[in-house]
């Protein structure tokens, strides 16, 4: 009876972990450039129990038994397809049309600014000093240029337009015009990335437990690269959380919790008989 409520409490705990997953989705389901994410799961270990070597009996069942301890989340996937385009007919909202490619943007860490990535693509012009104005996202933060630093431009500014290859191109009211290259990176192994808070991802922090550089993750789109690029102006690309599918695991897994919760319940219930009846 014990080896029932250890199995049901590991199974239960681990389902729990889905449930914040699911939850974290359905919250998600109406953010610009969130990408869903789903939870897999594999058995845990075995134990081996065979028959008395004295027992001859014929059996039409395999010889033995197996008794497992629940299961575990495997691994947690992020759903990297591409999310519906929303036109907003605005200039600063800027939407790819290439999947894996993130605009990067300068947030504050431990160390000073750090450079985490995002898709969702809502800029904003936040004045700083001397006549210049700043590119920011809707959090605040600088977003970057190619090189990783703040993009800023001078206040006598008419119009904004993104041309191909990310290329931020500013009409003065003078009639000059000024070109930015926007800081773009493509993540090659997306899945090694770490979830910060809602769209933002940034490295891993054990990448050398994990046996791999910033190189081998992520690529910042510079010189010819800049062609992969696909950039839409005047749109946002919405979420790619399917609500029907997210409504149909969270009734699923809680069902699987109400089962190991029950399991729960009747190992307890036998229990109770047994030290009734001694």
């Amino acid at each position: 009876m014990i080896r029932t409520m250890i199995t049901a409490t590991n199974t239960m705990g681990q389902l729990q972990n889905q449930l914040d997953i699911i939850g974290n989705n359905l919250a998600n389901s109406s953010t610009h450039g969130f990408k869903s994410s789903q939870a897999s799961f594999q058995e845990m270990l075995y134990q081996q129990y065979n028959n008395d070597a004295a027992d001859r009996a014929p059996r039409q069942s395999p010889l033995g038994i197996r008794y497992g301890v629940g299961a575990k989340i495997a691994q947690t996937q992020m759903n990297w397809k591409l999310g519906a385009i929303q036109e907003t007919e605005r200039q600063l909202d800027f939407a790819f049309t290439t999947p894996k490619q993130y605009f990067n943007v300068l947030m504050p860490g431990e160390n000073g600014e750090e450079t985490v990535y995002t898709r969702q693509g809502s800029f904003y012009i936040s004045p700083v000093q001397d006549g210049q104005l700043m590119l920011v996202n809707d959090d605040g933060y600088p977003v970057a240029d190619e090189n990783g630093r703040p993009i800023t431009f001078g206040d006598d500014v008419a119009s904004y337009t993104v041309k191909q290859g990310g290329v931020l191109q500013i009409q003065n009211n003078d009639g000059s015009t000024q070109t930015i290259n926007l800081g773009v990176t493509s993540m090659e192994r997306p899945d090694l990335m770490e979830h910060i808070s809602g769209t933002y991802l940034g490295l891993p922090r054990n990448m050398a437990n994990l046996g791999v550089t910033e190189q081998d993750i992520l690529t910042n789109l510079q010189g010819q690269d800049r062609e992969q690029i696909g950039m839409m102006n005047g749109a946002l690309e919405g979420s790619n959380v399917n609500y029907e599918k997210e409504m149909t695991d969270l009734i699923t897994v809680q069902r699987s919790y109400q089962f190991n919760a029950r399991s729960v319940t009747l190992a307890d219930q036998m229990l109770g008989l047994i030290n009734g009846i001694r």
